[in-house]
């Protein structure tokens, strides 16, 4: 019985070191404290409307399954969210029923996918989704699902043909998007995934990787939409330069054929651009005492303004980013992407950095400092999403090791702001979140530690008018 124990914690501990096998040195050689990113023009000339249609009916992934091949699977559903016509009203919100390129009717995800979430029991747009769970392996339904729809169609089919660009994809993805914890969206290991197996200039499949990923996957929190007017760079570790249509049109890797494909996908993002820089945040819909929250946009002012920026009449976003040296948040995240993924040297070889206009991956060992409009609504806090609420984010010592977020969206304190949640028995059950791995600590940010209770009260309170 001690010779099987002590094999089996063996094993354990292999396991564990082949998963972390590739985590970059948590330690960053830092020589800046905050820098200042300057921002650059972007195109918010768009159509608002034209981008919001082209996301909810667009064919901006390019490919997918055929909809004949789901169709029987699909009943009566009806979709209320976007009450959308033809063929999309029998999807749920998240998906999307377009033509391929060669005309095939497909089916795929769309961007509300990931940035839309459900609060109160309504579905807000631009609202990053902090409920979707990658926790379970999805090789075997890739594996699955290509051997069924290459089952029912043949290689010269119609139909496979629009599928095979998302097949390949979705295959090269699914063993890279699998995360330890729930909540928490892997969108880069995603386009890492895909993007190995692309040429960088005319962005077509190829067989070979590019270079190698590590195992463990490290992903984030899926911030709201509705601030992006305000970014001079995108993503929490600010590395996203230069034209956000590019940017933004990312998630295209996992299923457009080629360039060709992905010119005419850029034409639309003007649009789409646009249509989040028209988005507002959702206003607080309970009490505010204005009093307490007056007080606390004075010492908002004081004490968070220099790197979050002002808010009313007067506005003004800084744009910072913070070296992990100064916000001591966990480290990986930044540094997978300045130290360890080969993600931003292929993508500034590609289409996307070497075509106008150009956008480039700029990793940096730090984070930025984001604008807090409707930072109310936008918990779990920190850009790994490991902390449930403001009130632990400002007070350090509240936050909990390991926490299980309550079920449905109308489980939302609105006086801590942020999810109600319970501390289970050894951090054991479903749904928990675990700040003990690696890329999920909740350490960090501890600035609001050095004012009272009463203090950091006003505080949130002055937050809720954001």
């Amino acid at each position: 019985m001690m010779r099987t124990g002590t094999i089996f914690l063996l094993l354990t501990a292999v396991v564990a070191c082949n998963q972390y096998r590739g985590l970059p040195e948590p330690e960053a050689d830092n020589d800046w404290k905050v820098r200042p990113l300057q921002a650059q023009p972007q195109d918010l000339s768009g159509d608002p409307q034209r981008g919001l249609e082209y996301l909810i009916y667009g064919d901006y992934i390019g490919s997918g399954i055929p909809f004949e091949f789901l169709e029987k699977k699909l009943g009566d559903f009806q979709d209320t969210v976007l009450a959308r016509e033809g063929n999309n009203r029998r999807l749920p919100y998240t998906f999307n029923a377009f033509s391929a390129p060669n005309g095939v009717e497909v089916v795929s995800g769309n961007c509300f996918t990931c940035h839309a979430g459900e609060l109160n029991g309504e579905i807000v747009l631009g609202l990053g989704n902090s409920r979707s769970d990658f926790q379970d392996r999805m090789t075997f339904q890739a594996r699955m699902m290509n051997f069924f729809v290459k089952l029912k169609y043949g290689k010269k089919k119609p139909e496979r043909v629009a599928f095979n660009d998302f097949g390949h994809y979705y295959k090269a993805m699914a063993p890279k998007v699998q995360t330890d914890n729930p909540g928490v969206n892997p969108a880069f290991r995603l386009e890492e995934a895909c993007a190995n197996f692309r040429d960088p200039v005319d962005l077509t499949y190829r067989k070979d990787a590019h270079f190698r990923s590590m195992k463990y996957t490290l992903a984030s929190d899926v911030p709201p939409l509705w601030n992006l007017d305000k970014k001079p760079a995108l993503y929490y570790n600010g590395m996203g330069r230069g034209a956000f249509t590019k940017l933004l049109m990312q998630a295209a890797v996992l299923g457009i054929p080629d360039s060709t494909q992905a010119r005419l996908v850029h034409e639309r993002f003007h649009d789409v651009v646009a249509w989040a820089a028209s988005l507002q945040p959702p206003a607080y819909p309970q009490q505010i005492n204005p009093a307490m929250a007056a007080t606390g946009q004075e010492l908002f002012e004081e004490h968070c303004s220099k790197c979050h920026g002002s808010y009313g009449e007067d506005e003004h976003y800084p744009g910072k980013l913070v070296s992990l040296e100064v916000v001591k948040t966990d480290p990986y995240y930044a540094r997978y992407f300045s130290s360890a993924s080969g993600l931003a040297d292929w993508y500034n070889r590609s289409w996307f950095a070497r075509s106008a206009p150009q956008s480039r991956l700029y990793p940096s060992d730090g984070y930025m400092a984001p604008p807090l409009d409707g930072i109310w609504a936008t918990a779990p806090y920190l850009h790994n999403g490991s902390v449930p609420d403001l009130e632990s984010l400002l007070d350090s010592s509240q936050r909990p090791t390991y926490w299980q977020r309550r079920p449905g969206s109308h489980s939302y304190d609105y006086e801590r702001l942020g999810w109600q949640y319970g501390v289970p028995a050894k951090g054991k059950g479903q749904q928990v979140y675990d700040t003990t791995l690696p890329g999920y600590g909740n350490q960090g940010h501890y600035f609001g530690d050095e004012l009272s209770r009463e203090e950091r009260r006003a505080v949130i309170e002055y937050l809720k008018t954001l």
